[in-house]
């Protein structure tokens, strides 16, 4: 069996779990595409003895935190237990979540733990805009009172605002809410051109990428500085300022940490990320049958992974003199559009083909031959 840090292998840092295969929402930009679950249904969920047993494998790997995801997390039967196997363990726990099913108790149970932090995506300032993107009717008012929640708990949760043409307006009243609401921070999200999220970017709905660009340069100069609360525009790092990438604020900008995380699924299988719920070729075994420690070290496209980047990076990210910190942006997305794990990011492609990426961010030579 490999052991925990062979030749060239960085220790597993965090693992992402797809807790479960559903949702309660139907959200039109989702890059995973979950069934949805109502109140009468059930689906898949990952079983927290499995867990437990992942953790206790990438513990000696290295692993400091866990990120909850889904599907919808809190859909889980079992969340609270799972949280709490988490907590025993001292891991630093990220739980995403639509904030619909957030109760007092979850509540409670997550301000206990001092290294927790709650993510709840909120689209809109307004009930109409929200559930146009999200697809169930009242789901603003209880993702406002799951966030109330949070606050009330003693947590500062972090506001998720998924960029869109229908909500561009929106951009400084969705930092103001946040503000009132006693959150701590606010991130805006690019929309991603996977699974549904890929029917939208075929449409007027979403935002070119120059004017996500523009955009990203007045939330920048404009808000950051401006409001009390912390805000990240996630966007490649060759189109922020060095200021912001090494002057502490660094967090949400586009780096996924590709070589020291690992996902695992609803139903045990271990994978690059959600995106192994779409592709195969990115799901590297399963929990119930696979040694943990043999995935992480010797799995061959892990090892093409950590060999490959960022050298073998293409197209404009191959030129691009931030890809040692970028990495290509998002691997899983990449190998979605391209078929392959190096292919250029798609923000940055566009960019470059629209002559909008940063010269200053690309090798002298490159220029010239563009």
């Amino acid at each position: 069996m490999a052991q925990s840090s062979g030749s060239g292998v960085q220790p597993l840092r965090e693992i992402y779990f797809y807790l479960t295969e559903a949702c309660n929402l139907r959200c039109r930009h989702c890059w995973i595409a979950p069934k949805f679950q109502g109140s009468a249904e059930s689906h898949g969920y990952l079983e927290p003895e499995l867990f437990a047993s992942i953790v206790e494998q990438a513990l000696p790997l290295g692993l400091t935190g866990v990120k909850l995801s889904g599907g919808e997390p809190l859909l889980h039967p079992a969340i609270l237990e799972i949280i709490q196997l988490a907590k025993a363990r001292a891991l630093r726990v990220t739980l995403e979540t639509n904030g619909v099913l957030c109760t007092d108790q979850m509540a409670s149970v997550l301000a206990g733990y001092d290294t927790a932090l709650a993510c709840i995506s909120l689209d809109g300032v307004d009930a109409e805009t929200h559930e146009w993107v999200r697809g169930v009717d009242g789901c603003f008012e209880a993702a406002l009172e799951g966030l109330r929640n949070f606050v009330k708990a003693g947590l500062r949760p972090q506001i998720i605002f998924t960029l869109l043409r229908l909500n561009l307006d929106q951009v400084e009243r969705i930092i103001d809410l946040a503000e009132s609401l006693g959150a701590g921070s606010v991130k805006f999200n690019l929309l991603q051109p996977t699974e549904r999220g890929a029917l939208m970017h075929q449409s007027d709905q979403v935002l070119t990428v120059r004017e996500l660009i523009d955009l990203g340069r007045r939330v920048e100069r404009q808000y950051t500085d401006q409001k009390s609360i912390r805000i990240f525009f996630h966007q490649p790092p060759a189109f922020r300022p060095l200021s912001r990438l090494f002057g502490g604020e660094g967090g949400g900008c586009g780096v996924c940490g590709v070589k020291t995380i690992l996902g695992v699924l609803h139903d045990g299988s271990y994978a690059l990320c959600g995106i192994g719920e779409s592709i195969p070729a990115l799901v590297f075994g399963n929990a119930e049958k696979d040694v943990l420690a043999d995935i992480w070290c010797e799995h061959p496209v892990l090892q093409e992974i950590r060999a490959g980047l960022p050298a073998s990076l293409r197209g404009v990210c191959a030129d691009c003199l931030m890809k040692g910190i970028c990495l290509g942006a998002c691997a899983a997305q990449n190998y979605y559009r391209h078929g392959n794990l190096w292919g250029p990011y798609w923000f940055c492609e566009q960019a470059h083909k629209d002559g909008a990426f940063p010269a200053t961010r690309l090798r002298p030579d490159s220029c010239r031959r563009s």
